[in-house]
């Protein structure tokens, strides 16, 4: 017997699911959308119409209410759909109406139902001209003054938005770089951003449903008036008058119960729209900025009371709000002032808020990246990797690489920059510059030539190497032939980590040593404190500390390297030799971050000439001596390492230069002019337990 899956009753979709199901939003909002549509297609009966009229009303106050007592526009930012699907739902309604006072007309003012009829009698007072008028002022408050200037505030809302979202950008990747907000505030606070511009935006563009809306009830009044007319005169006989007044009646009655709703809601808009900027309720806000001043209080009843007193003016409305503002004022003014209003009287801050706003200026970014103004979607991308996760991550590596965590990075546009073109500051000095392409990919070929694909033939920024940028659509057959594909924010990155490596001594400050220090665990921690200051002053181990970092060295081991000074500072006072001694301390981590993938060390020797040629070169007494070498023989050394190095580099190795103890200090001074990331190691440098292997000679 196969086991099968056997649908009884109880398994078939019942009337509780399909209520479940009409429960639930979307599909109520479904059904809500097609009922409309029948509005607009099939008629309806004068008593459902004078339901759905009546929630018409009903929808216009709770949207009012709603605006009036949020805190901020965004918590009502489904405002621009509720405001499509509110004037679709009238001209819904205006249509069905027309269809009843145009085929029931005729019956009576009754025949389109009793809310038109009660409006229309309410309104006009028995007097079709009256309603006709008030339903003209209705239409043009709500066009002119109410529409229009709550258009033009969402107008100038969007556009002042989208012009200061860059700048909003920075700062919240600012305050997260220094660590005033973490990762889930700033995206947080990234949202907010989009949605307050994505809302503004939608509001220009929704306040064209109310213009619209007020449009097509003028066209509609005119309509029902003269086909009304038409219809009663010509095919049910009524005399023109009886029916002048009563389709008229009936089409300004239904004019008045949808433009009322339609005020309402325009009404609503303006107060959302006009709120930005302003936190909290409507009451509390107007409170607080209007009856808090018993001054402007004091001018309102002493106004009012002398205008109670002017011959022809009715003293009881004057006198009673004279009394009532001379009240709250004298209120307000008998209030003892807060803390924060007598922080804000006082000029005497002033002076001291102004020499604090001096000395802020005279602060120094260590490290700073100043973009074009077309590169700024490096930082507002929200959906790929942005340019700020990259350098958090790249401050964590080098921070694990070289033992020491980079100064925060800070970004800022610079309108003088070309529109793609960047650079890199180091202590507001420029270190590099570079253009890349948003919108394109870099490719590069792995052998150094030239990408034979079409497209923008430049130089990477980071190294000088041949690159193309190639447009987003060539990238699989990049792939296919091989070539190296990165994004414009990673090119930019790869610069700056480059920069960053070449000026770590340089970023490397007294206090961020003390950070170090202060860091160690206890043990480290006597280490510290017998060698500091007691054998070397906390500037000179800084100095050690820069020496290393400007040959790429990780001075994560601190342990190693003060028990290194520690066993050279009582017998030389020459930073070289202590530097020298330092590294021999650190012979182990020197094999190991330079292997090759074969696990052994690959060096490249200098021959017994030229250390010959070096020790002869050395002059100065003791540990003071400096390197003289004639000009010719500088260049012959030169040549000779550049030969070598190109040679193992066609063999695929990145070897390290050998050199003897005495002449390993030299030799780097030279070599790190024309190749500064080739490393130089001396013999005291390589651990007993290292494999080597010899590439080539010098």
């Amino acid at each position: 017997m196969t086991d099968a899956t056997v649908t009884s009753p109880s398994n078939r979709p019942g009337a509780k699911d399909v209520l479940g199901w009409v429960a639930r939003g979307e599909v109520g909002l479904a059904i809500g959308i097609v009922g409309i549509i029948v509005l607009l297609i099939l008629p309806i009966p004068p008593f459902v119409l004078d339901m759905l009229l009546t929630l018409s009303i009903g929808s216009s106050i709770l949207i009012l209410m709603t605006a009036l007592l949020i805190k901020k526009p965004l918590e009502f930012s489904a405002f621009p759909t509720v405001l499509l699907m509110t004037t679709l739902f009238r001209l819904g309604l205006n249509l069905a109406s027309t269809r009843l006072i145009l085929s029931h007309g005729h019956e009576g003012a009754h025949g389109a139902g009793q809310v038109i009829k009660a409006f229309g009698d309410l309104m006009m007072g028995g007097n079709f001209i009256i309603g006709l008028i008030v339903f003209a002022i209705l239409v043009l408050v709500n066009f002119v003054v109410v529409t229009k200037g709550s258009g033009r505030i969402a107008e100038v809302s969007a556009r002042f938005t989208l012009d200061a979202m860059p700048g909003k950008q920075m700062a919240i990747d600012a305050d997260l770089s220094a660590g005033l907000i973490d990762q889930e505030q700033a995206k947080a606070r990234r949202k907010e951003l989009e949605q307050e511009s994505t809302f503004f935006g939608a509001m220009d563009g929704a306040s064209k449903f109310v213009k619209g809306d007020a449009i097509a009830g003028l066209v509609i009044v005119a309509i029902n008036i003269i086909g009304g007319i038409l219809i009663g005169v010509i095919q049910h006989k009524i005399p023109a008058g009886q029916a002048a007044t009563t389709y008229t009646l009936m089409t300004v009655g239904d004019g008045l119960v949808s433009q009322i709703p339609a005020l309402v809601i325009s009404i609503a808009a303006g107060l959302l729209v006009s709120k930005a900027g302003v936190e909290g309720s409507a009451d509390k806000a107007l409170v607080t900025q209007l009856a808090m001043n018993p001054i402007s209080l004091g001018m309102v009843s002493a106004t009012t009371g002398v205008l109670a007193f002017v011959p022809g003016m009715p003293v009881i409305p004057f006198l009673a709000v004279a009394v009532g503002a001379g009240a709250l004022a004298w209120r307000r003014s008998s209030t003892p002032e807060t803390p924060e209003t007598v922080m804000e009287s006082e000029p005497a801050v002033a002076p001291e808020t102004e020499e604090e706003s001096i000395a802020a200026s005279l602060a120094i970014d260590d490290i700073k990246i100043e973009l074009g103004y077309g590169l700024l979607t490096l930082i507002n991308d929200l959906d790929g990797r942005k340019l700020t996760d990259q350098i958090r991550a790249l401050r964590k590596t080098l921070a694990a690489d070289f033992g020491f965590v980079m100064p925060p990075v800070r970004i800022l546009d610079n309108m003088r920059l070309p529109t793609q073109g960047y650079a890199i500051r180091i202590k507001e000095m420029e270190c590099g510059a570079g253009e890349v392409r948003i919108g394109s990919l870099m490719a590069m070929d792995p052998r150094g030539g030239q990408v034979e694909l079409p497209g923008d033939h430049v130089r990477e920024p980071a190294f000088g190497l041949p690159a193309t940028w190639i447009d987003d659509g060539l990238k699989e057959e990049a792939t296919f032939r091989g070539y190296t594909i990165v994004d414009p924010a990673t090119v930019l990155t790869t610069h700056l980590t480059e920069i960053l490596k070449d000026n770590m001594a340089d970023l490397l400050s007294y206090a961020e040593v003390q950070k170090l220090l202060k860091e160690l665990g206890p043990e480290q921690k006597k280490l510290a404190d017998d060698v500091i200051p007691a054998i070397v002053t906390g500037t000179t181990f800084q100095r050690v500390l820069q020496a290393l970092l400007r040959e790429r060295v990780s001075i994560r081991d601190l342990q190693a390297i003060l028990e290194g000074v520690a066993e050279a500072a009582p017998h030389t006072a020459s930073m070289t030799s202590l530097v020298e001694s330092v590294r021999a301390k650190l012979a182990r981590q020197l094999c190991w971050a330079n292997r090759g993938d074969d696990g052994a060390l690959p060096i490249i020797t200098l021959s017994p000439d030229w250390e010959v040629a070096f020790s002869e070169s050395l002059i100065g007494p003791g540990e003071e001596k400096q390197l003289a070498m004639a000009p010719s023989k500088l260049q012959e050394f030169i040549r000779g390492v550049r030969e070598a190095f190109e040679r193992a580099a066609l063999a695929g190795d990145s070897p390290v230069l050998l050199t003897s103890p005495l002449a390993r200090p030299y030799a780097r001074q030279i070599i790190e002019r024309f190749r500064g990331q080739t490393v130089v190691m001396s013999q005291n440098e390589v651990h007993p337990k290292a494999r080597l292997r010899t590439v080539g000679q010098v």
